[in-house]
């Protein structure tokens, strides 16, 4: 059996929630952006520099950016404990996985507040 140590939630359901959660600020997200493409102004680098200086941007953007990082731990926590067996293989797996998703967490927090 598998330990519950690396999973995000504190159990099953918790995780369900999560994925659910992060999935709606993630289609809010795309509705904003869309929204911004179909009705804002024609997309130049102007544009498009004021659209994501806007506080409102920035912050919406960190929040998606954040649902995605949850939303891919979980997935890949989910899959690395279906399929991944022996402990210390699984263990160097999730190792690779954070690191990459906390570089990807301060990346995207060094971009969108650098605009």
């Amino acid at each position: 059996m598998v330990a519950n140590v690396s999973s995000v939630g504190r159990n099953g359901v918790h995780d369900f929630i999560l994925i659910r959660a992060t999935a709606i600020i993630l289609t809010l997200y795309t509705f904003y952006l869309v929204g911004f493409f179909a009705f804002g102004p024609e997309i130049t680098f102007a544009s498009w520099q004021a659209f994501f200086g806007q506080l409102t941007t920035k912050v919406f953007t960190l929040l998606a950016l954040g649902s995605i990082l949850v939303h891919a731990w979980i997935g890949l926590w989910q899959v690395l404990t279906d399929y991944i067996k022996p402990a210390a293989l699984r263990a160097c797996f999730q190792f690779v996985i954070v690191a990459i998703l906390f570089i990807y967490l301060f990346s995207g927090f060094f971009i969108v507040w650098g605009v």
